[in-house]
């Protein structure tokens, strides 16, 4: 039976070179010297560390400009607050977004459902596995998930005939 997955994963192999990439121009730059600006990047976390909240923006601009660069869609980032660490320094955690929440599965679940497309959609590890008997029914929610959730990096991966 023909299916396919749609997930929420960002490549994170390009997310470390733009990291990468980030730090290596706040090293370069003349308004950064001095300060303690940085970014670094831990497991799906991208941590930033500036003086002030301006800076962090500035930071946030960089690394978002290198993520584009990359074909890294920026809706996967998922800002944290800022917050205060010793002296006049302060932070900010960026979460990397990576496979599709319950709640979404569920959202998109009932809009396959109250399509009446013939097609089944079942939530696994972060995927959704919509699955169906004609591959033109596959394509046509394939395009409704894409027109519901446009907020959202979906992809569609994993496609058997």
């Amino acid at each position: 039976m023909p299916s396919f997955d749609t997930v929420c994963e960002a490549s994170m192999v390009d997310v470390k070179h733009a990291v990468e990439n980030t730090a290596k121009e706040i090293g370069t730059r003349f308004d950064f010297k001095g300060t303690p600006a940085s970014v670094e990047l831990k497991d799906k976390e991208i941590t930033l560390i500036g003086d002030a909240d301006f800076q962090l923006t500035q930071i946030e601009d960089i690394l978002r400009n290198k993520l584009t660069k990359r074909n890294v869609d920026v809706r996967f980032l998922d800002k944290g607050d800022v917050q205060k660490i010793g002296g006049d320094k302060v932070k900010q955690i960026i979460k990397v977004r990576d496979g599709i929440e319950t709640e979404l599965g569920k959202k998109i679940q009932r809009f396959i459902k109250d399509s009446k497309i013939k097609v089944q959609a079942a939530i696994q590890d972060g995927k959704l596995r919509v699955t169906g008997k004609d591959r033109d029914d596959l394509q046509a929610a394939q395009a409704l998930i894409k027109k519901e959730v446009p907020d959202m990096p979906l992809g569609f991966d994993n496609y058997r005939d």
